[in-house]
């Protein structure tokens, strides 16, 4: 029988500030770090999936091109609109206006280091 994948298990962004990313995803995204980060790392406590900001990899360059070009990261929130305005307060670049999708209300933001972040409130 074939073997496959059951879907994300963790998300880490390679950032060159790893201060100030994490600083950036305790702010306005309201996460909150698990105690058991690895080395150069900063992992939050986000279910079901780990989300963390990361010193680079070996071999990547972050000034090659836009952070997570081609990569779309989608997040849930229960108040898309409070979420929107709470981000707008704080400063934080918004990309998209609020709009209705097939996902229920959603908007996209530059998150740490220019990677493009969508939420949507699920229906």
């Amino acid at each position: 029988m074939p073997v496959g994948i059951d879907g994300p298990d963790f998300i880490a962004l390679q950032v060159r500030d790893l201060r100030a990313a994490a600083e950036f995803c305790e702010k306005n995204l309201g996460l909150t770090r698990n105690p058991a980060s690895p080395p150069g790392a900063v992992v939050f406590d986000t279910k079901p999936v780990p989300l963390a900001v990361r010193d680079p990899l070996p071999g990547t360059d972050l000034d090659a091109g836009r952070p997570g070009l081609g990569v779309a990261l989608w997040f849930s929130t229960p108040d898309t609109q409070a979420f929107h305005e709470q981000l707008t307060a704080n400063g934080v670049k918004i990309l998209t206006p609020v709009t209705d999708s097939p996902f229920g209300p959603m908007f996209s933001f530059a998150g740490p280091e220019g990677y493009v972040l969508t939420v949507h409130q699920a229906r």
